[in-house]
């Protein structure tokens, strides 16, 4: 038999019981198409979470002041960075800027309307840290900071709140019945893993400390937020930061750093690790449906044995070999398999593609690993569900088999 006969014969004797293989064949389709969606959902999960944390680079370093211990017991919070810290810090050969960085929550007021927003305090090497893109105007300079001067930029969901112009360098906002005059409007750039950076007012941290908190340590700061150079080593820097922290602390050998440094490279590196587990989850999970869908082409071709035991007994008397009776059933349940993997395979795809795009609004990422996938999945379970009632019927005995009614 030609290869265009077995798959005639298959195709005959598949479409001769419609309904049973249209069940069969939909238990493969779900399958499979679980299998897709679940694979495009982490896909999406690895990519939201780089390019979230790829709006501050890996090359980023964020220090937070640490917990005050006294004889190994948690005693408090203390603020333990300070301006002097960012200073010193700037100096390191492989540090590229660095801002220290200090956040409180705002009421802002424009006109008769007002916003809640978070304000933060910085140098203007925030602007370079955190990548941050101008849609109009500029960023403060330090000339500001040191004057405490009264200007500020704002993010463009927080312009959009207060309903300014579509230009609003120059306007004149309230914070704490302090006058702000924007110079600048930041490019819209979403949600990240530090939280919107779309809706904001910046300013510098002396103005913050000294007009609208009115700190009573204006040289302490939260955070200090360094950017490298691309060539530098993260884990040789974070060891040169902590030394220079420590020195500057005047911290004994004995004693444990008070502050906290968070290698935004190593995060993302944990981050894609866990849902990269995730997704092996997720396909683990849809795969159990891939199971039972193999059951269910073993079991209709098992009844499809019992049901063309004549044929096969006249098949056999006529001379059929078992291997071309093996072909035949493996042939019928490969083609099952294959039929329900392609149309799973092109739901799967239809399905997390368009929910991306017209729903959720975000381009999900297409893998060629679903294609694989599918393919594997037809030869595989086509295969290993048709063995058993292959060799069945190969071994039926042909006299017994013509006696069969």
């Amino acid at each position: 038999m030609t290869f265009y006969d077995v798959m005639k014969e298959s195709w005959l004797s598949i479409s001769g019981n419609k309904i049973r293989s249209f069940l069969t064949v939909l238990g493969i389709v779900i399958g499979v198409m679980a299998v897709v969606i679940m694979v495009a959902v982490g896909e999406t999960v690895q990519q939201s979470i780089t390019e979230q944390f790829s709006s501050l680079g890996t090359n980023t370093i964020m220090i937070r002041a640490g917990a005050a211990q006294s004889a190994g017991v948690r005693t408090g919070n203390r603020m333990t960075l300070t301006m002097d810290d960012a200073e010193a810090l700037a100096r390191l050969p492989d540090v590229a800027a660095v801002s220290p960085v200090e956040n409180s929550g705002a009421q802002v007021v424009y006109g008769n309307k007002n916003w809640s927003t978070s304000m933060v305090g910085v140098y203007p090497g925030y602007q370079t840290v955190q990548n941050i893109e101008m849609k109009y105007g500029a960023f403060f300079t330090q000339s500001a900071v040191r004057n405490a001067s009264t200007y500020a930029v704002i993010g463009p969901d927080t312009a959009e709140e207060l309903g300014m112009p579509e230009n609003p360098v120059g306007e004149v906002i309230r914070v704490r019945n302090t006058p702000l005059t924007v110079i600048g409007v930041t490019k819209a750039k979403g949600d990240s893993g530090m939280g919107s950076q779309d809706d904001m007012v910046i300013v510098p941290i002396t103005t913050l400390k000294k007009r609208l908190s009115g700190s009573r340590f204006p040289n302490s700061v939260n955070m200090i937020s360094i950017k490298l150079y691309a060539d530098a080593d993260n884990d040789i820097v974070t060891e040169q930061i902590t030394a220079l922290l420590r020195e500057q602390h005047k911290l004994k050998e004995t004693a444990v750093d008070d502050f906290q440094i968070t290698d935004m490279k190593q995060v993302l590196e944990t981050m894609e690790t866990v849902s990269g587990y995730l997704k092996l989850l997720l396909v683990a999970i849809a795969a159990v449906s891939l199971l039972v869908g193999a059951i269910g082409i073993m079991n209709m071709m098992l009844v499809s044995v019992t049901e063309r035991t004549h044929e096969i007994g006249i098949r056999k008397a006529i001379g059929a070999q078992e291997k071309i009776i093996i072909i035949q059933f493996l042939s019928e349940s490969v083609l099952i398999s294959f039929i329900g993997s392609m149309v799973g395979l092109l739901l799967g795809v239809g399905l997390s593609q368009g929910v991306g795009r017209f729903v959720l609004e975000y381009n999900v990422p297409f893998s060629i690993w679903p294609v694989v996938l599918s393919v594997t999945v037809a030869v595989v379970v086509g295969l290993t569900s048709g063995v058993m009632p292959a060799i069945k019927a190969a071994k039926l005995n042909p006299i017994d088999s013509l006696r069969y009614e």
